[in-house]
């Protein structure tokens, strides 16, 4: 049975994806794919993988043999894939924000999770998101949850930091190394889940529920509100434009130079340790896939994308 782990990232539809593989699950079942999402990773699955205060050796143990378990019970069901989606295997976002860096612990954690099912990881699917706008949409999703806003000092240190998307994947491969790394642009699958399950899957997916757009970043008005609920001052949250950034041009700028510099390095092969996946743009499939190979799609040739042509 293959199996692939899709550790998310967060703020890049991570949600919408794992609603939507509930929504099809006839569809998963004809092809023999099975689903584990938070649902189930958090129900006490993974319970002991990480080394967390009061968990034993003992409990670690007890974890991965858990996790096999299942894993064997899964395959003699007749599952050919298992796909297991939880972001929060990569880490948390109020981690993120404490230490005011991307992920810093995943190496660590993610070779807790590759024994924990005992090598047979075939494949970590991690979708990356422009640095400026994963912050800041980890920003607001903080604050909408009463954590306090960050000092200016300390989103200079976020916006500046050297940590990129290129050390939170190189961490990855190496807790990993039997495992392909396949990186999924959140650019090319924002609101279409059924992309990212293509990306995941290698399989078109299908049509049905594939506008899920759930767990969307708060806005200014909201984010306003929701400080002024709590007793806090809403001019904390400033901007005219609809999603709130926290950042100035200089940080922005910073930020997007890195991921392009991020971008340019996958591009050019990741020296080996991931590939990253771009040809995204094709629509879902119906109840029966179409011909030809499965990791090509239609690009932007439907009707209803093309220009105009002049008279």
């Amino acid at each position: 049975m293959k199996v692939i782990l899709h550790i998310g990232a967060h703020r890049t539809g991570t949600t919408s994806f794992q609603a939507y593989v509930r929504q099809n699950s006839d569809f998963m079942r004809t092809r023999r794919i099975g689903f584990w999402g938070p649902m189930r990773t958090r129900k006490g699955l993974f319970a002991g993988i990480q080394p967390d205060a009061g968990v034993s050796l003992k409990a670690a143990r007890h974890a991965r043999g858990r996790v096999m378990l299942q894993v064997n019970k899964t395959e003699r069901n007749g599952i050919k894939t298992l796909v297991v989606s939880d972001e929060n295997m990569l880490g948390t976002m109020r981690r993120n924000m404490r230490s005011r860096s991307l992920y810093g612990d995943v190496g660590e954690r993610m070779a807790r999770y590759a024994a924990a099912f005992d090598g047979q990881i075939d494949t970590v699917v991690l979708s990356v998101r422009a640095l400026n706008h994963y912050w800041s949409s980890a920003a607001a999703y903080c604050v909408a949850r009463g954590h306090t806003l960050l000092e200016p000092d300390q989103l200079v240190r976020v916006a500046f930091g050297p940590r990129t998307w290129r050390d939170v994947i190189a961490d990855v491969a190496c807790a990993a190394p039997g495992a392909k790394i396949v990186i999924v642009p959140f650019e090319r699958t924002a609101g279409r889940p059924d992309a990212m399950f293509q990306g995941v899957t290698g399989l078109y997916g299908p049509r049905n529920a594939s506008q899920t757009w759930l767990n969307r970043s708060p806005s200014v008005p909201e984010l306003r509100g929701m400080l002024a609920d709590r007793g806090e001052d809403p001019d904390l949250i400033t901007g005219m434009a609809p999603r709130w950034t926290p950042f100035d041009t200089a940080a922005i700028a910073a930020m997007r130079e890195a991921y392009m510099d991020d971008i340019h390095w996958l591009t050019a092969g990741a020296d080996g340790l991931a590939t990253l996946t771009e040809e995204l743009d094709q629509r879902g499939a119906g109840q029966t896939l179409p011909h030809g190979p499965l990791t090509r799609g239609q690009g932007y040739d439907d009707q209803e994308r093309r220009l105009a042509e002049p008279g």
